[in-house]
């Protein structure tokens, strides 16, 4: 496994329409490097967004999806990327992430 520091963990926010209803509750979506750990993931969170504290982290890992196309010698079948997402819950007392803030 590569050496990942906490700025190449977190890779961008999910913003969905599930996400954001579980923003009420302090819980943040985020895409996250695939081999992450969920101790990795909070120390990310914390260090990269001030006055955060981390309650928990859930992680589920994606498959890619199965892809086909059609080419001169035949059908070609093949996966796009695996991702990996982790649902960040913080604690009652910490402040709520500021990029989630104006959506």
């Amino acid at each position: 496994m590569a050496d990942i520091k906490y700025y190449d963990v977190i890779l961008k926010p999910v913003i969905t329409e599930k996400s954001m209803a579980g923003m009420g509750d302090k819980k943040y979506t985020f895409l996250v490097h695939t081999e992450a750990n969920k101790s990795q993931i909070k120390e990310a969170v914390e260090k990269m967004f001030e006055g955060a504290k981390v309650k928990s982290v859930n992680t589920m890992n994606c498959e890619g999806k199965s892809r086909r196309r059609n080419s001169k010698s035949g059908v070609i079948t093949g996966k796009t990327v695996k991702t990996k997402k982790a649902v960040v819950t913080l604690t009652a007392d910490s402040k709520d992430i500021e990029i989630f803030a104006g959506l």
